[in-house]
């Protein structure tokens, strides 16, 4: 199935008002800049969507612009900056202003959280955060003795997407892709979200390996240079003067 889209097309499919958009790559690699300043164009022409509710594994550049340009209500995230370019300014300010939620997060609460998403079922169990001041930053997230150790253990809830943007290396018509070694959690969100848009630096017509697979890919958006001015290893590197 030919799953190619226009970028106009990927962003205009998109639900007015509020949704979950989560945000692939991570820190300041692979992130979908394109598709991220094409969703603020909209915005700025239509008023919509608003009130995103943000998940990212790690955000950063792409996700900045959003919160700056008043689209963003909520964020869950384990680390929200630039790296060694300093805090996320726009985030900071929000954040500092309450004007954006933070739902605490950590590596492991949105692994686990997407995993059970993944297994079909309300939380996963993990020693994380036990022994931790979390616990007390989130009241959905519970402690619960394991039936069988008599461990007490965290039950993380599982975190679901309605919207998960991509950026890939390369991919097929009918929405395979490479997204090269560091993966950070892009496979796990092209499982759980309900729509999944893939940028992609070159459509190909084989995939000799692909980390997602197109039975999960709703649209494909050939866009050379999507993740810029982020890098996108191997084949460019972070544009820091720009």
């Amino acid at each position: 199935m030919d799953k190619i889209s226009t970028l106009h097309d990927a962003v205009e499919s998109l639900e007015d008002g509020s949704f979950t958009l989560a945000f692939g790559g991570i820190t300041l690699y692979r992130r979908p800049m394109g598709f991220a300043l094409a969703l603020l164009h909209k915005f700025q022409q239509a008023g919509t969507p608003s009130e995103l509710s943000l998940l990212c594994f790690t955000a950063g550049l792409e996700s900045d612009i959003l919160v700056g340009a008043g689209m963003v209500s909520t964020v869950r995230t384990c680390y929200f900056g630039l790296e060694a370019f300093g805090l996320a300014p726009q985030y900071t300010a929000a954040v500092g202003a309450g004007e954006v939620q933070v739902i605490e997060e950590s590596e492991a609460s949105i692994a686990n959280g997407l995993r059970a998403e993944m297994a079909g079922i309300g939380f996963m169990p993990s020693t994380a955060w036990q022994g931790t001041d979390m616990l007390s930053l989130r009241s959905d997230v519970q402690s619960i003795r394991d039936p069988y150790s008599g461990e007490v253990l965290t039950a993380f809830p599982a975190i679901q997407a309605d919207v998960a943007v991509i950026h890939a290396l390369q991919a097929d018509r009918s929405g395979n892709a490479s997204i090269g070694l560091h993966k950070g959690v892009d496979q796990e969100l092209s499982l759980v979200a309900e729509k999944v848009i893939l940028t992609t630096e070159k459509i190909v017509d084989d995939i000799d390996q692909a980390d997602i697979v197109g039975v999960s890919v709703d649209s494909i958006v050939e866009l050379p240079h999507g993740a810029w001015p982020t890098s996108c290893h191997p084949l460019y590197p972070f544009d820091a003067e720009n």
